[in-house]
């Protein structure tokens, strides 16, 4: 009982207009008209208070700027910054995906779904109107009439049609809170929505970019193996004519399978990579079309951002404070179980034992009440709701929290990553050019008698991986950009949203 009694009168004490308006109706307000549009204004009047915490952003320890912040920033991340790839083909794979990913049309039905319990949730609100008929004969036992059985008609018949109402008046506030728990699940679920577009994006933009990648990467295994084929023939030729020996023939042969054992590797990289591109833009596995080659592939500009800023543009973090939303209000709703729930119910129909009769006067039929329940002993049945509603706060709270710290890191990582593949792509691209001079030199001694064939040999088991490196630092470069856009979300989801097809309705 005083589980009861503590929350109730608190909250009574807090709500001024109630405490006024049940003074001036304590006469009574049940017996006439006026009195029970005093009994609506009451209702009205109490609509106003709500029991629970009113949700309010938590206090957050943000950095000022990141920490490997770009100066060549821009202003980018409204923009489809995938454009400034410069390949069509590209464009027209994240066109395609957004259009047919099936992730994306299921987050869209999702969302679909968590507005349908908005509804649901929202509508005991209002009153809920609702209607009932029935047409009926029956014949009772003569033995059981007894000696009335001649007066009393037999079968006799019955049609009624009734109209009903009911509202349960949301005096605490816990439909309320109800509905703004189910409306920060539906805007979670459109956060869950964009961050499954950004994930979508960023990963057809990396996978077709690690593609092009692997693209180049064949091209200088096929063209070494072509070279090491012609330098095989020349010294089987000469070998032949007695001008070099068999191990020179083998050492060539040798380079010749190492090239030739990485490129079904290379091949079979890229049919994963088709294969998973084919997934992600909602189609059967097979090839994928290209566009730029991996070297005239423009390099987009670096968005430009604040930490705060990512509460707003990233969808994980906007979910995640939604999840909080909701989560705060349902102590709330668990509290509002402590009071009574007050219900006001009406009927207004016709009820007749001819059908001819039914929509006579004498056979309407109405009536109106009020009913209220509320808990006096629960075992702590509600005390453990709301010790349960609380907790689950604190966890969305910590996750929340932690969301964000895991977002700067995003960020931060991005950002150091772009900025030290580029600096190690520079590196590898001298290092490609020296060895190439090395090899160059190397053949030149050779040729002229200088050296034995190990040094050339050295030299181009040195360029070939070299080379392979070089393709795939570029790739990683370009996938680094992909990456900052990522991590720092932006309204280029909101502009992809649009691109995406609404889920079918059966």
């Amino acid at each position: 009982m005083s589980r009861l009694k503590t929350p109730l009168l608190s909250h009574l004490i807090g709500c001024r207009r109630i405490s006024k308006t049940m003074q001036s109706l304590k006469t009574g307000f049940a017996q006439n008209i006026s009195e029970s549009l005093a009994l609506l204004f009451l209702t009205v009047a109490l609509s106003g208070c709500m029991v629970g915490p009113d949700y309010h952003r938590p206090a957050l320890d943000m950095p000022k700027s990141f920490h490997f912040e770009q100066k060549e920033a821009l202003r980018t991340a409204d923009t489809l910054w995938w454009k400034e790839f410069k390949d069509p083909v590209l464009n027209s794979l994240i066109n395609e995906a957004l259009a047919d990913n099936m992730s994306v049309k299921a987050a869209a039905a999702n969302v679909e779904q968590a507005a349908g319990i908005l509804t649901q949730t929202r509508a005991p609100l209002f009153p809920q109107i609702t209607y009932d008929g029935q047409a009926a004969k029956a014949r009772e036992s003569a033995s059981q009439l007894g000696p009335l059985s001649a007066f009393i008609p037999n079968p006799a018949s019955s049609f009624d049609l009734i109209g009903g109402a009911s509202w349960e008046i949301d005096l605490w506030g816990r439909l309320r809170r109800l509905t703004e728990a189910a409306r920060a699940d539906l805007l979670a679920s459109e956060q869950a929505k964009r961050g499954v577009i950004l994930s979508l994006v960023a990963s057809v933009a990396s996978s077709y970019l690690q593609l092009r990648g692997l693209d180049e990467q064949l091209e200088i295994a096929t063209s070494t193996l072509s070279t090491y084929a012609k330098s095989v023939k020349l010294f089987e030729l000469q070998y032949a004519h007695g001008q070099v020996s068999m191990m020179t023939v083998e050492q060539a042969r040798s380079q010749y399978e190492t090239v030739a054992a990485e490129i079904p590797q290379l091949e079979s990289q890229i049919v994963q990579t088709e294969n998973a591109l084919c997934v992600l833009l909602g189609k059967n596995p097979g090839p994928v079309k290209r566009g730029q080659p991996l070297s005239r592939i423009s390099i987009p500009a670096i968005p430009q951002g604040l930490p705060s800023e990512l509460l707003e543009r990233r969808p994980d973090l906007a979910q995640a404070e939604q999840n909080l939303i909701a989560a705060n209000a349902q102590i709330g709703a668990a509290k509002a179980l402590y009071f009574p729930a007050i219900s006001l119910t009406a009927a207004l129909g016709v009820q007749s034992s001819q059908l001819s009769d039914l929509f006579e006067g004498p056979a309407r039929v109405w009536n109106y009440a009020g009913s209220f329940t509320g808990p006096i002993f629960t075992a702590g049945l509600i005390s453990g709701q709301v010790e349960q509603a609380k907790a689950l706060r604190e966890a969305a709270l910590q996750e929340y929290k932690n969301a964000i710290i895991s977002a700067f890191s995003d960020v931060e990582n991005s950002l150091i990553a772009r900025t030290k593949l580029y600096e190690q792509l520079q590196a590898q691209q001298r290092l490609v050019v020296a060895l190439k001079n090395y090899d160059r030199l190397a053949w030149m001694q050779y040729n002229g008698g200088y050296t034995s064939y190990l040094t050339v040999l050295t030299a181009e088991e040195q360029l070939f991986p070299a080379e392979l490196t070089c393709a795939q630092v570029r790739a990683s470069e370009l996938v680094a950009f992909v990456n900052i856009y990522k991590a720092m979300g932006g309204g280029w989801v909101n502009r992809a949203e649009r691109l995406t097809s609404t889920p079918s309705k059966r």
